[in-house]
Parts: structure tokens; sequence; C-alpha cells
């Protein structure tokens, strides 16, 4: 009886390690969502529309959304798992980047985009160094998470962002990364898991 009381609670870890790790599994992607750098930007259950916070240039969003694009340009690289490919994109979204005119910015809006600025240069730099895959989705990691607050801050000129989550990315740590639709393709895993995460935010 004391044999058959503990296979039965042997099974039953396996089956709850398994929810816990799988795609779809809630309690791991809740976790990481709390643990999120904005944990209180997003519902772990289903996804919210935000609008920007700043009003600014139309000018400047349509900058910010050249560097987007290069961006999704630069996560197709990494859903095909290609290194060399994910080291030229880096390069072109910085460059990109390094055409967004700040001085169409002013107060507030310039002071954080100085920051976002830094923060997205650091993270370029970091995946054009490096030669291995994982390296590189740890820094776009990071580069997701500042484009993030960016396009939150200044929105798009009318350019429709989806802000997507995988719980198993990293160990089940859980990652976010930006599209512009609401199909998941994983830059995480590519084909390996392609479709594991999903909506977390729309930004208009």
């Amino acid at each position: 009886m004391k044999n058959k009381s503990t296979l039965i609670a042997f099974s039953f870890a396996i089956v709850a390690g398994i929810s816990l790790t799988s795609c779809s599994g809630t309690k791991k992607e809740e976790a990481a969502t709390e643990t999120h750098d904005h944990a209180t930007e997003v519902k772990a259950d289903s996804a919210s529309t935000a609008k920007a916070q700043f009003a600014v240039d139309a000018a400047f969003q349509k900058q910010l959304g050249d560097v987007f694009t290069a961006y999704i340009t630069l996560k197709e690289a990494f859903v095909a798992t290609d290194a060399a490919k994910v080291k030229a994109e880096a390069t072109t979204t910085q460059q990109a980047l390094t055409k967004v005119d700040m001085m169409l910015l002013t107060g507030p809006a310039h002071h954080d985009w100085m920051t976002y600025l830094e923060g997205m240069n650091a993270s370029l730099k970091e995946i054009a160094a490096a030669t291995d895959i994982e390296a590189q989705r740890k820094a776009f990691s990071t580069l997701s998470d500042r484009l993030y607050k960016s396009i939150k801050a200044y929105g798009l000129a009318g350019t429709t962002a989806y802000y997507e989550f995988c719980p198993m990315a990293f160990d089940n740590q859980g990652a976010f990364w930006l599209s512009d639709n609401d199909k998941i393709r994983n830059p995480y895993f590519g084909d390996k898991m392609l479709s594991c995460g999903s909506v977390k935010e729309t930004i208009q």
C-alpha cells in the first residue's frame, strides 16, 4: 500500500511538472509577468490596449516606426535562428536608430528618450558583437524591453505593435518581444516552438 501511494504521488508530481512547463501553462507565465519590469502594464490572462504616453511630433513617431520596422526584420532573423543574419540586421536597426531626431522632443519626453536610446544602442551593439545565437537572444530580450518602453511613450503614428510573451524562454524565466501582427512567431525558439507564446498588449 505504501509503495502504491508513493507511485501515485510521483505520477502526480510528473503531471504537475509538465503543466507548469508547457507553453500554455499560466503559472509560469504569471510568475514571469510578476517579476518583469512591466508587470503593472500587462495582464497575465488577456491582452490590453494602450496609447502613447507623450504627444509628440508625427515626424518623430515616423522615425521610431522605421526603427520598429528594422526591429521586425531582426526578429525574423531570430525566428530563423540565423546568427549571421541577426548580426547584419542588428547593424541595420542601429542605423535606423541613429536617424531618429531627438531634437523633435522637449522636456520629459526628451529626457526619457535619452535613456531609451542609450539602452537600445547598448543592446544592439551586444547583439552585433556576439556570435552565439543564444547570447544574441539574451540581448534581444533586453532590446525588446527598451523598444517597448519607447513605443509606449511615443507611439508609432498609426502603426500597431503587439507585445508578445513566451513563458518558456530562458529556462522558463519567460521573455517578451514585439511584433507587427498578432500571429506568434517565437524569436527565442524559432521552429523548435514557433507558435509558443501569446499577445499580452496591443499598442496603438
